[in-house]
């Protein structure tokens, strides 16, 4: 397990090094809408979001699979979440999330997570029947995601995740592979102090196979016809790059979080958080946090603004013990994030850890 930290480590420093020197890696605004599966940039977590994905320093457990894969390290026991958020609400827009982090001897995690995003019935048209009612098809993008976690000693956690991509319409499909590493490092008096670097969406290209890119032709003096397949686009994965730092002041029962992240984007704006979150022991929880970019409080119709995200994240959680010897607990999680367009994203998660 040494030999894998290093690499992790070699791996990490890299991406350091790589992100700010390279135009095509750090953060490119005239690179916007070029990558493919940006679904991938998507939080469908509750807790996590609602935090606007600030935590990549003191993230721990299920939700670390999105944000800082070596947060799942902090898993005691079992956790699992079910969520459900409406994203950009009105637009018909549903991503639903199953996760599942399991203790795998005494110091690893494995993990295992899925999301689908779904867009409703849409109707078919063709070429020659572009008003007519020929029926409907729905686009669903699936993304699953198998992970391990490690405690390497008591101030490094580490983890590596492998993700499968899949989008599909009634005749067209695409697939991919990417990984995410990310490594949290605790300090302090309190262990209180916490750093966290993570590298996500790093694979495959994504490519359109099927029916839809296909045609009939009849070539000159022939009576039999042909089906030529057209060539489709590879795109690039939306890789990107976190650098996260947080600090808690500890009052007895009361506990006040301080959470700040930059984040290097390969095809739109690098984006920096601030974020605060208040902890009543493991009862209640209440944070916010506010994303900036370039461009971010222009109008949205103006052309230079290149997210519908307003920046002002939301959220809570209200958590319930249910056996204290067994230390299983039930949670509720929601979160808002304003966007300029629609009626907002909602998310709402439950949990449970035993």
């Amino acid at each position: 397990m040494k030999t894998i930290y290093h690499y992790l480590i070699a791996v990490l420093l890299s991406g350091l090094f790589i992100f700010p020197a390279n135009d095509a890696l750090a953060g490119n605004k005239d690179r916007s809408g070029e990558a493919g599966a940006t679904e991938l940039l998507i939080n469908p977590w509750a807790r996590s979001s609602g935090w606007g994905s600030v935590s990549t320093a003191n993230v721990q457990g299920l939700e670390s699979m999105f944000v800082n894969i070596a947060g799942a390290a902090f898993t005691e026991g079992t956790e699992t979440i079910f969520s459900s958020t409406q994203w950009l609400k009105g637009s018909g827009t549903d991503i639903m999330a199953f996760g599942l982090t399991q203790k795998a001897g005494p110091s690893g995690v494995i993990g295992l997570n899925m999301m689908s995003m779904s867009f409703g019935d849409i109707s078919k048209t063709e070429v020659n029947t572009p008003e007519s009612d020929i029926g409907t098809f729905s686009p669903n993008l699936m993304n699953i995601g198998v992970s391990y976690s490690k405690i390497f000693s008591n101030s490094i956690y580490g983890g590596l995740q492998v993700k499968a991509i899949s989008e599909n319409i009634s005749d067209l499909s695409a697939t991919a592979l990417a990984l995410d590493a990310g490594i949290q490092y605790v300090t302090g008096p309190k262990d209180n102090i916490r750093f966290g670097i993570t590298l996500r969406n790093w694979g495959t290209k994504l490519s359109y196979t099927g029916d839809g890119i296909a045609f009939r032709v009849r070539p000159p003096s022939q009576e039999d016809e042909f089906t030529l397949e057209q060539r489709s686009a590879s795109y690039e994965l939306p890789s990107q790059m976190n650098i996260g730092a947080s600090y808690d002041f500890i009052f007895d029962k009361h506990t006040f979080t301080l959470a700040g992240n930059f984040r290097s984007n390969s095809f739109t704006n690098d984006q920096v958080t601030l974020g605060a979150q208040y902890k009543l022991m493991d009862y209640l929880q209440l944070r916010g946090s506010y994303t900036t970019e370039e461009g971010i409080t222009n109008d949205i119709e103006s052309g230079e603004r290149y997210t519908v995200d307003d920046g002002l994240s939301a959220g809570m959680t209200v958590e319930i013990p249910l056996e204290k010897e067994s230390n299983t607990t039930f949670a509720v999680d929601y979160a808002f994030r304003s966007t300029a367009h629609f009626d907002n994203t909602h998310s709402i998660g439950a949990r449970v850890n035993f």
